[in-house]
């Protein structure tokens, strides 16, 4: 497999958004721009001349679009948390209502979108910390639910006997940390299909839980 580009902290060098229709014109180039340096930089070592720079666009357009810095990294962590609940949540409808399955199915969801949106996986999780409490509030809620899905799902596993751990919290932070690390370090060119590396951490997901054999 190959190395990723050294003294990065994302392999992939191209930013990528998910698409929306209120995401159009400047205000996107905007978003596009600063998470391709907040991913390879940081928001710290990131200025809003940097921003615009990258955008080819006026300081002021930036500020016509977010009233600060924070708010462009503001958006971008709620773009991030947002895609990531909104495909976990797909995964549950779309599974039968078996634990083993079920964490299954989160875990796909989980791994796939570091996969297919690294650089927004890495801004979300890794930048987080530098916004204030009122901006950081609503990806830390949508993060909470996300966690509390996957809580309740291994907690019924064991109930029902289909797993067993000491920890259920510190199984469902460790599960959610291993797949977190996909988006520093996968790439297309791997030599991996997203769907192998997913399938891979679902057999990891079921020792942590010691899911019983289907």
């Amino acid at each position: 497999m190959p190395e990723p580009a050294q003294h990065r902290r994302v392999a992939v060098e191209k930013a990528r958004l998910p698409d929306a229709p209120a995401r159009r014109g400047a205000y996107r180039v905007v978003l596009d721009a600063a998470l391709r340096l907040f991913a390879e930089r940081g928001y710290g070592g990131t200025s809003v001349r940097d921003i615009a720079t990258a955008a080819d666009v006026q300081p002021a357009t930036l500020y016509a679009h977010f009233p600060s810095k924070a708010h462009v990294l503001a958006e971008l962590v709620r773009i991030g948390h947002e895609a990531h609940h909104q495909r976990m949540r797909e995964a549950l409808l779309e599974v039968q209502p078996s634990p083993r399955l079920q964490l299954a199915a989160m875990v796909r969801a989980h791994v796939s979108m570091h996969a297919d949106y690294p650089m927004l996986a890495v801004v979300a999780n890794a930048e987080l910390h530098a916004l204030p409490a009122d901006l950081a509030a609503p990806a830390l809620q949508l993060r909470r639910q996300s966690e509390q899905l996957m809580l309740e799902i291994v907690e019924r596993g064991l109930r029902m006997g289909e797993f067993s751990v000491a920890q259920p919290w510190l199984a469902v932070a460790a599960i959610g940390a291993m797949g977190l690390r996909v988006a520093h370090w996968y790439t297309p060119e791997s030599g991996m299909s997203v769907d192998t590396v997913a399938e891979a951490y679902v057999e990891f997901a079921w020792r942590i839980v010691g899911a019983k054999a289907s």
